[in-house]
């Protein structure tokens, strides 16, 4: 009768793991949330889009209202369109805005969307008016020593008084 106890909880715990493990590997796939509702697609034009990639969530106000369907680089303008599903009930204006945001620590990096205040909605195939790239770091970085670089160093000898 004890071995079949053991066995229980041996095996409960197991069957927990195992769902953990799923769980984890679903969070890190960013495919923990399915939307079988209608949606729309619009599209996004970005100089850089940093990290971003497919099925990252589309924000607004702190709310998932879409996903990053694809992305891809239009070879006339050299500059990366994103293709957004957005859900059928959230309407944007036209002159809504786009910009590639960063949450968490593991900077995962989402579309946040501002809404505009035209009175006429973006429909399917329709382009967001204006777009923030993504913020990279090492440029950031490499901005700030070039800015330290260029500045004048203080002569030998001079006071600063």
């Amino acid at each position: 009768m004890k071995k079949s106890a053991v066995d229980f909880w041996v095996g409960l715990f197991v069957l927990i793991g195992a769902l953990a493990l799923v769980f984890l590997a679903l969070k890190a796939g960013n495919l923990s949330s399915f939307s079988t509702g209608a949606q729309y697609r619009v599209l996004a034009e970005f100089d850089n889009i940093g990290g971003l990639k497919p099925r990252a969530p589309v924000k607004s106000a702190g709310v998932v209202v879409g996903r990053v369907a694809n992305i891809s680089l239009d070879p006339v303008t050299f500059r990366a369109v994103v293709a957004i599903d957005l859900e059928e009930g959230f309407k944007f204006p036209k002159d809504s805005s786009a910009k590639i945001l960063t949450s968490g620590l593991l900077g995962e990096q989402y579309i946040g969307v501002e809404p505009g205040g035209d009175e006429d909605n973006l429909t399917s195939g329709q382009k967001f008016a204006r777009t923030q790239s993504a913020v990279v770091l090492e440029n950031l970085i490499s901005q700030f020593l070039y800015s330290k670089a260029s500045e004048p160093t203080p002569a030998a000898g001079a006071s600063n008084q």
